[in-house]
């Protein structure tokens, strides 16, 4: 593995098997002479991992997060024209907790109190903001409450970061929103309304395995929601869906690879036929002229 992958935390298996084949293919592209390869009898095994190398499964999943209002607010929702202007985040969304806590080591009880005070208010700036279908403004306000509100309230500060997601989702947003949502969650780990919009923004990014599992922690805090319920029953054959897919992809990938090698042999893989041990279920391979 590359030493890209080792430094990533959460690599999916598609991003293995993608790395694996490109250091194959960079292999063979700096060979100048192919007649020189000399190959040498020898078992080898594979890696079972899946390879996304297609357009990526499209369910017809509808986001639930369009009809959820926001906390401490009953407001209706606004249609607006999603921009889908990308996942990087601003200098202006991040927040700097550590200089955040240097900040307040100065500042008295009453202080601290005021400050959440404010921060409510911007809370409230921003639901008004998200009421209003000005999205990008709700996020600036959400962030300036995360910026004052002191981190002795960490049930204050999760209602902001989950209240930032759901306006980052109506941007399509959603790597972003992810980030948000495990922030909400670090500070408040049964915050269900959190793990929802990070399962909705989790399948919107096709990590469905990812999003089955903040289901499944839903129904262990709330056996009753309906929409995890739902999503417990309408995700497993997608993930298998989409699992075959990858695994037909990943062989025909390693199919290609196969034959740039054989072909200054006269050979392709066709010449090479798998057969699984029906006892072991190992595989072995038989060679056909």
């Amino acid at each position: 593995m590359s030493e890209r992958l080792k430094s990533t935390e959460n690599v999916s298996n598609e991003d293995v098997i993608e790395d694996l084949t490109k250091d194959l293919k960079d292999s063979l592209n700096t060979r100048e002479n192919l007649d020189e390869f000399v190959i040498s009898p020898a078992n080898s095994s594979s890696n079972d991992s899946p390879v996304h190398l297609g357009e990526p499964h499209k369910s017809d999943f509808t986001p639930y997060s369009d009809h959820i209002p926001l906390d401490d607010d009953k407001m209706e929702d606004v249609d607006v024209e999603k921009d889908g202007d990308g996942d990087k985040e601003s200098d202006t969304d991040s927040i700097d907790e550590e200089e955040l806590k240097d900040t307040e080591l100065d500042l008295t009880d009453d202080q601290k109190e005021e400050r959440k005070i404010i921060a409510e208010d911007l809370k409230v700036a921003g639901n008004n903001a998200f009421k209003d279908g000005e999205f990008e403004r709700s996020i600036e306000k959400y962030t300036e409450g995360l910026k004052t509100c002191p981190l002795q309230y960490p049930q204050q500060r999760a209602i902001l970061y989950c209240n930032r997601s759901a306006a980052k989702m109506k941007l399509e947003k959603y790597k972003q929103a992810i980030k948000d949502c495990s922030k909400a969650i670090e500070l408040d780990d049964k915050y269900v309304k959190a793990y929802i919009r990070r399962a909705q923004s989790y399948e919107h990014t096709e990590k469905l395995d990812e999003s089955l599992a903040d289901y499944k922690k839903i129904l262990e805090l709330d056996p009753s929601h309906s929409e995890a319920h739902r999503a417990t029953i309408r995700l497993p054959p997608l993930i298998e869906e989409k699992n075959e897919k990858l695994k037909a992809e990943m062989l025909g990938k390693l199919k290609d690879l196969g034959n740039m090698i054989l072909k200054p042999f006269g050979l392709s893989t066709e010449n090479f036929q798998l057969e699984q041990d029906p006892e072991s279920k190992g595989y072995k391979i038989n060679f056909k002229q």
